[in-house]
């Protein structure tokens, strides 16, 4: 069976955040679909063990950020990679609560909306919550973010929480010249002839060269953590 036929089924990238005794919290997600329109109906696929899994369950409320094409790397990691029980995500980060009290990410967003869960479906590792809109807000006019645009473009990861993980699919082989380097982290890859423009690293720069501060892009590990690429 090959899995990698799922990549043919489009996705957007999102941050879904939602709050619980007055704490907040949010996350990437790929999977938000529309269900219904009278009344307007949206899907989220969340997994179990996330801290925003348990937020939405408590709250029965979450808000939906649809990202702009040009959203950089470190903002999707720190949603997408970092855990919401270690730090505080929404530290230097553009939000505003709606509201009912429910977070909402602006940076890097061209449109929100808000939903209050009518019902949910347990399908095993995540639960899809089903929502009515309750609130949304155009901001600007920009490109959204698909996830394929993410991954072969923006050279994304995807976490192993994710519902459209796909073991090994981010070690594939990406063209350039020089030696790359992996993230063992998150399994992004440096390539010498990309570079990294939103960290300022120009393309052609060798991993040897970046400086000790540079970060992982999407997960924030540092130049230790990675490994060259056979």
């Amino acid at each position: 069976m090959d899995l990698s036929v799922l990549h043919n089924i489009s996705y957007g990238m999102y941050i879904v955040c939602s709050y619980k005794n007055g704490r907040t919290n949010g996350q990437v997600a790929n999977t938000v679909f529309q269900i219904t329109s009278e009344p307007a109906t949206i899907a989220v696929s969340i997994n179990k063990n996330n801290l925003t899994h348990e937020f939405i369950r408590e709250s029965r409320r979450f808000t939906v950020s649809v990202l702009t094409q040009n959203c950089p790397l470190d903002l999707i990691g720190k949603f997408g990679f970092k855990s919401g029980r270690e730090i505080n995500k929404f530290e230097n980060v553009q939000f505003s609560a709606l509201d009912s009290g429910c977070p909402v990410v602006l940076e890097h967003t061209l449109a929100y909306l808000e939903a209050k869960v009518v019902k949910e479906l347990d399908c095993g590792t995540h639960t899809l919550f089903l929502g009515e809109i309750t609130a949304s807000k155009l901001l600007k006019e920009a490109v959204p973010m698909t996830y394929d645009y993410y991954h072969k473009v923006k050279r994304g990861t995807t976490p192993q929480s994710a519902p459209t993980f796909i073991k090994g699919e981010d070690k594939q082989e990406i063209p350039g010249a020089g030696q790359k380097y992996r993230c063992e982290v998150c399994n992004y890859i440096y390539d010498p002839a990309l570079g990294d423009p939103d960290s300022g690293i120009v393309p052609g720069t060798l991993f040897e060269d970046i400086p000790d501060s540079w970060r992982c892009p999407v997960c924030g590990a540092d130049k230790s953590q990675f490994v060259k690429e056979p």
